[in-house]
């Protein structure tokens, strides 16, 4: 089967291999994959970013965020049944450590991923435990079931804490799920949506995924926007997706007194936090990791199935699995919010 594959350390290293499909074995099932979509992770790897250089034995299948029909289980296996459609959540949860028996599976201590410690769904066929497979509704297609996943973070993002129904929101980073997240967002019912990034195709989007207001952090800052925006109070809610420095402070300065500040995007190294100016303002803080399991995935998939968010405006581009490298290059580029592989 085709497969593409992290063959080399370093940056790129990607290729096109023909590699053999694996027999499930006790509690796994193999999927015939529909779709997969590129996602920031396997940009990691694409740059061999140093916490994926430390776990990755190579060669390694890429892609966790896939969607396809189970074509064979292993023993044991109750459910999902051989010819059901499922999406894949990419946290491979023990089970039995103290967050999974406390129902926090999506924190688990030995959670580990398709696509990095076992290979992953770009490719005609993968084997997973089935533990992770979520059957769905007969009128969703494989692509949006494809995103069903970074889905569900831009709902867990945004049902944390208080929620944001009936209060302002900051999206600062309007990556693909802090796209979904805009969506999430005015679906669950918030005032305002402010929508911030750099790029104009995420931007021209995040219009289209239901924005009240969409700013060019080139141009003018989020905090300003946002001060503008809810008449000097700043917003209720802030969400970090941009993973820099620059926008972590721009989503706390941006934060009305006493509100909800969630942090999605971690910048990639230590930086200086002023927390004389945190008790002043007195923020609630959330720490957003992957999808609750299973409850954020029912909600996604509600909000989804009936209607009240359309991810169509994410699926940027539709590419064969032998065509994999342009749609890395378009996310190098700039060109591409989420580009699905579809196989070929």
């Amino acid at each position: 089967m085709l497969a593409v594959c992290k063959v080399e350390p370093g940056e790129d290293g990607i290729e096109i291999c023909r590699r053999e499909p694996r027999d499930p074995g006790p509690g796994e099932i193999r999927l015939k994959v529909a779709a997969a979509g590129i996602c920031g992770t396997d940009m990691q790897i694409y740059h061999w970013a140093p916490r994926m250089a430390r776990r990755m034995a190579l060669p390694r299948t890429l892609g966790h965020e896939a969607s396809g029909t189970v074509d064979a289980v292993g023993s044991g296996v109750g459910t999902p049944a051989v010819g059901e459609r499922v999406a894949l959540e990419s946290h491979i949860y023990c089970g039995a450590c103290r967050p999974c028996r406390l129902g926090k599976a999506h924190l688990c201590t030995d959670t580990t991923y398709p696509g990095i410690d076992i290979d992953g769904a770009f490719a005609e066929y993968v084997t997973v435990p089935a533990r992770i497979a979520w059957q769905i509704p007969p009128a969703m297609g494989f692509e949006t079931a494809a995103m069903m996943e970074p889905f569900g973070i831009a709902v867990h993002a945004a049902l944390a804490g208080g929620g944001v129904a009936g209060r302002s929101v900051l999206i600062n980073g309007c990556g693909p799920i802090g796209l979904m997240c805009v969506a999430a967002c005015r679906a669950l019912g918030a005032l305002t949506v402010i929508a911030c990034d750099m790029n104009g195709l995420r931007l021209k989007t995040a219009g289209e995924m239901g924005a009240d207001l969409c700013v060019d952090a080139k141009l003018h800052g989020a905090a300003e926007a946002a001060m503008q925006a809810t008449g000097g109070n700043g917003v209720d809610v802030a969400i970090e997706f941009s993973g820099s420095e620059a926008g972590f402070n721009a989503a706390f300065d941006a934060l009305a007194k006493g509100g909800d500040f969630r942090l999605v995007g971690a910048p990639p190294a230590a930086i200086p936090v002023d927390f004389t100016r945190w008790l002043l303002k007195c923020p609630e803080m959330q720490n957003i990791h992957g999808r609750r399991i299973w409850d954020t995935w029912q909600r996604a998939s509600e909000l989804v199935a009936g209607k009240a968010v359309d991810l169509d405006p994410i699926r940027s581009h539709v590419l064969p699995l032998s065509d994999a490298r342009r749609g890395f290059a378009l996310i190098l580029a700039g060109e591409a919010v989420k580009p699905l592989l579809i196989p070929d």
